[in-house]
């Protein structure tokens, strides 16, 4: 199959070019640039455009996977800031929902991403793809984010909603950030390290978005490991897998003076206990159940 990717050059982006490409797939990267690249496809969704001349040279794709949208912790919730979060994510999904509406040849499969953000903070609650919304700015984000995909099912094409977790891989993401402080002995849990915690391992991530590529899954579905842990077992974990102790507890204000209270609380001190039950269903097997799974991999030489 041919399989069109936003954010192709993103921590998932890069690795599920690399996941398709050893199932025997071809990835079509979506990429913002004036010049042609071969076997690409320029789109803008600032201008609302996908190079349609380019879709015709690369013979049509079959499939799109949409993951681009600016970072959500890699600057301070300013203002400006959040409407960048924000449009990035809606601005694009509506580029490509209108984008396969009009279109004489359209993908038959549509994974649009968005986040376990949506879920809020919700301390012990047991959360799956049937539980409501939260409330919160990264709540409101998602909820527009997954708006315009929800529309493509009017094209009659396959649509599922990316739910993510924290992918954990020492190639980016949080963990890239975290693991130097681990291994000189300087990681620690967050706040009180009660609140519950979903993560991923990166290989998981992209084996399941392959999964859902092949299996007719439609709607949200939560990209997360089926066993969430709290913090504190995931600061143990980390520590375990770096033969290091995990000895200096960041308290909540430190995190409110780095990051901005508001992503403070959203980003690292929510509590989501969430299980990726819809996964589970259709017959995806994950390599990494558990966080001290996770951990030992994402910490391992083969998960750089």
């Amino acid at each position: 199959m041919k399989i069109g990717i936003t954010g192709s050059t993103g921590l998932i982006g890069t690795a599920l070019i690399e996941t398709l490409t050893a199932a025997g797939h071809q990835a079509v990267p979506f990429i913002r640039s004036k010049e042609a690249v071969n076997g690409s496809v320029r789109w803008s969704p600032k201008d609302r455009v996908v190079n349609q001349d380019d879709i015709t040279a690369v013979g049509g794709v079959d499939v799109v996977v949409h993951l681009a949208g600016a970072g959500i912790a890699d600057k301070r919730w300013t203002s400006q800031r959040r409407r960048e979060i924000l449009e990035s994510r809606v601005l694009g999904t509506e580029t490509l929902a209108q984008w396969i509406a009009g279109t004489p040849e359209p993908p038959s499969v549509f994974l649009s991403g968005s986040a376990i953000g949506f879920y809020g903070n919700r301390g012990d609650d047991v959360l799956d793809e049937q539980s409501d919304g939260g409330t919160g700015f990264l709540a409101d984000v998602c909820r527009a984010w997954e708006a315009p995909a929800a529309a493509v099912t009017r094209s009659g094409v396959r649509v599922t909603v990316l739910r993510t977790g924290i992918v954990m891989s020492p190639r980016g993401g949080a963990l890239k950030k975290q693991l130097p402080l681990f291994r000189a002995g300087l990681g620690g849990r967050l706040g009180s390290g009660r609140q519950w915690s979903s993560s991923i391992s990166l290989r998981d991530t992209t084996a399941a978005l392959l999964h859902l590529i092949t299996h007719p899954v439609n709607g949200p579905v939560n990209l997360v490991a089926p066993e969430p842990a709290r913090n504190r077992d995931v600061t143990s974990a980390l520590a375990k897998a770096v033969h290091r102790p995990a000895l200096f507890p960041v308290p909540p204000v430190a995190l409110a003076f780095a990051l901005g209270k508001d992503c403070a609380e959203e980003m690292l001190l929510a509590s989501q206990r969430i299980v990726p039950r819809r996964l589970l269903e259709s017959g995806f097997t994950f390599h990494d159940h558990t966080i001290e799974a996770i951990a030992e991999w994402a910490c391992s030489d083969a998960a750089r």
